[in-house]
């Protein structure tokens, strides 16, 4: 006789599913900012790319993992807030270190 799933097998599929589902809406939107930093061009790991709300007053939520459990509508309408950064030029920028360019 075959055994019966339980609640813990569950759970653990829950957990990889959700897992691949946040790897796979940041990886939609890292392409979707253009898939590089915007101030330096860095491009080759993507757990070294983070989103950068240009204006915090505007930040419905944020774009970190929990984050990436929402509709891709939605994530894509507070992306539109955001700009693509590296892990070291968004830490220059929040220190005050870089800037980002006046066009934005």
């Amino acid at each position: 006789m075959k055994e019966k799933r339980t609640y813990s097998d569950r759970a653990e599929y829950m957990i990889k599913a959700v897992a691949k589902r946040r790897k796979k809406l940041k990886e939609m939107a890292i392409e979707y900012k253009g898939g590089k930093c915007i101030l330096c061009g860095y491009n080759k790991c993507i757990r070294a790319l983070n989103m950068h709300h240009i204006d915090p007053n505007q930040k419905e939520f944020g774009l970190s993992s929990r984050g990436l459990t929402r509709s891709w509508e939605k994530v894509s309408r507070e992306l539109d807030k955001c700009v693509l950064l590296c892990s070291n030029c968004h830490d220059e920028v929040h220190d005050g270190i870089s800037q980002l360019p006046k066009e934005i």
